[in-house]
């Protein structure tokens, strides 16, 4: 038989193979967040009843911008490792929502997503940062406030007694500081959880905007959970010290030094995540990955 008598001949079901295969990027991930629903719609009623803070939807704005500014470069034909790992946490997400808290459910949802951005992203982008993304995206934070938050506050509260015991007489309980004769609790906000957010988030969104690799990326984020503990017990610390001075600081001006080292820690996590780019020494012809040659000599 002749490639034009085949050409002629051939099933249909090839024809649509074909078309299924060619079928744009959009197309796919519109299908895989539709097959989705039942998590945005959970995300959705999360944030309108206000348990949650709405600060996921900045991290999937920035998901969506990230696609937007690739629009051009997206696969062709979907890498299929990725695309089986988005469709068999689509079903899992699905298929498990009634038997797993809804949390949970999400996060194969949204980890599902992220694996079908990567099925059709560029080889270039690093995986870990879209997974964080993703992650990020979802209503969280009182969860992380009520598993974490005691803890962080505990750790806040005795660093910030070291530091505080040069120059005044501090003793600690629990979350509580005894200044001076002065009773100051570390509270909710005080736990540092909402800086771990938005520290995670610029440690993923920087990591993309900078073109680094997932092992570079591990490898800078001890980094970020020693940046915002550090500016977390600093914070707490200054602030204590004016409650225990008798000057406590106005709520425009407690405010505002919250902001100052949120700002500082975020600009430092961007600085740690950036990769060091060395410039290039005259006589020296470079090739990523392989040997320096000398033209000079």
């Amino acid at each position: 038989m002749s490639l034009a008598s085949l050409a002629q001949t051939h099933p249909r079901l090839v024809d649509w193979g074909i078309r299924l295969d060619r079928a744009p990027a959009a197309g796919w991930l519109a299908l895989q967040a539709a097959a989705l629903t039942p998590t945005w719609l959970w995300m959705a009623a999360r944030l309108r009843d206000g348990s949650d803070d709405p600060l996921g939807l900045l991290a999937l704005a920035s998901l969506a911008l990230l696609v937007w500014q690739l629009r051009h470069d997206l696969r062709a034909s979907p890498r299929l490792g990725w695309l089986a790992l988005a469709a068999g946490g689509t079903l899992a997400a699905t298929l498990l929502r009634v038997a797993l808290p809804p949390l949970a459910a999400s996060l194969l949802a949204v980890l599902a997503l992220a694996c079908g951005l990567m099925a059709f992203l560029p080889r270039r982008v690093a995986a870990l940062p879209v997974a964080g993304l993703a992650v990020l995206a979802l209503p969280l934070l009182s969860s992380l406030q009520f598993y974490a938050g005691y803890p962080l506050r505990v750790v806040t509260a005795e660093a910030s007694r070291w530091l505080l015991a040069p120059g005044f007489g501090v003793a600690r309980e629990g979350t509580s500081l005894l200044v001076d004769g002065r009773l100051v609790i570390v509270d909710a906000p005080c736990s540092g959880v909402q800086m771990v957010w938005f520290g995670y988030f610029t440690a993923c969104a920087i990591a993309l905007w900078a073109g680094g690799s997932d092992r570079a990326f591990l490898a800078r984020l001890p980094a970020v959970g020693l940046l915002v503990l550090a500016g977390n017990i600093l914070r707490n610390s200054v602030l204590v010290a004016f409650e225990a001075a008798g000057r406590p600081l106005a709520p425009w001006a407690h405010n505002a030094f919250g902001l100052l080292v949120l700002a500082a820690v975020c600009g430092g996590i961007a600085w740690a995540m950036t990769p060091r780019r060395t410039s290039a020494i005259p006589g020296l012809i470079t090739i990523p990955g392989g040997r320096r040659v000398d033209t000079t000599a």
